[in-house]
């Protein structure tokens, strides 16, 4: 074998060895992260409220840092205030006092922001705000419709994600918009998709509940669309500020918006529509009680 041939192998070698080696990284964040939020979710109660609290947090943090080069203080300790007064409403069934704390919150930071900047800084504390009101309001609802909304959009959210990236490396082909997200291609998408939907149709069947299949199977469709459509977001979100990751803190994953994009979508929506089908602060059950 030549010198030009065993240094091109030798190159190949090294490039394939560092990308099992952060895909080793992905899992392992992954299964930590995977196996917090299903203990938080099955204890519920304060421990449930801390967990989104803190990640909600977080969320608004990044989102601040990402939007103004040197984020404020005082704008991440508003935000904190909101956050905590928000989960401290929705431990006592208050919905209603919860929605008026993100609304003068998200005033309060847009207010404290550079003028160029003030609808990018409100719309981070609404983003945050907003993920910690859906994940709370679907998880208090009626036992047992919110222990199983939210381990359904886990099922329908992971599987898509996870599905979206194999799929798109192992496949390939025709990319589904370079111009914001030059890796994810359509054949990912279409494979998070229909295994986001059939994870989210198998929990169900699994909890033994009545419920209108094709109502099941077209609202996990929705939510994995949703969900993608919040990824595709942060992308261009990330692009028009030049940044690569929202932060560094979960190694093989960037920063917990990016582990959480899709997810804040699709909680945000399923929160809507079954407060919308229902009429009434128990999102979880417009969801699957049909």
């Amino acid at each position: 074998m030549s010198t030009e041939k065993a240094n091109g192998s030798a190159f190949w070698l090294k490039r394939g060895l560092a990308k099992l080696q952060d895909l080793k990284v992905r899992i392992i964040s992954s299964v930590v992260m995977a196996s917090l939020a299903l203990l938080c979710l099955w204890a519920g109660g304060w421990l449930f409220s801390l967990c989104w609290l803190f990640l909600s947090a977080m969320v608004a943090f990044e989102w601040q840092t990402m939007v103004t080069p040197h984020a404020s203080t005082t704008r991440n300790v508003v935000a904190l205030v909101m956050l905590l007064a928000m989960a401290s409403a929705m431990n006592l069934a208050d919905a209603g006092a919860a929605l008026e704390c993100l609304l003068v919150g998200v005033l309060a930071i847009a207010g404290l922001a550079p003028a160029g900047r003030r609808l990018w800084t409100g719309g981070g504390a609404l983003y945050a705000g907003t993920l910690l009101l859906a994940v709370m309001d679907l998880r208090f609802s009626l036992s047992p419709f919110g222990f199983l909304a939210l381990f359904w959009l886990f099922g329908v959210v992971w599987m898509t994600d996870i599905m979206a990236y194999f799929g798109g490396r192992l496949i390939g082909g025709a990319k589904l918009w370079p111009q914001v997200s030059p890796s994810k291609t359509w054949a990912g998408t279409l494979s998070g998709l229909v295994s986001g939907t059939l994870a989210g149709a198998g929990i169900v069947w699994l909890a033994g509940m009545p419920v209108s299949w094709p109502l099941v199977l077209l609202l996990g469709i929705a939510a994995s669309l949703v969900a993608q459509g919040g990824d595709l977001l942060e992308s261009a979100m990330k692009r028009h500020f030049g940044v690569k990751d929202s932060s560094p803190f979960i190694p093989g994953h960037g920063g917990f918006m990016d582990r959480l994009d899709g997810f804040i979508a699709a909680s945000i929506f399923a929160a809507l529509f079954g407060f919308l089908r229902l009429d009434a602060p128990m999102a979880a059950a417009g969801l699957f009680q049909w």
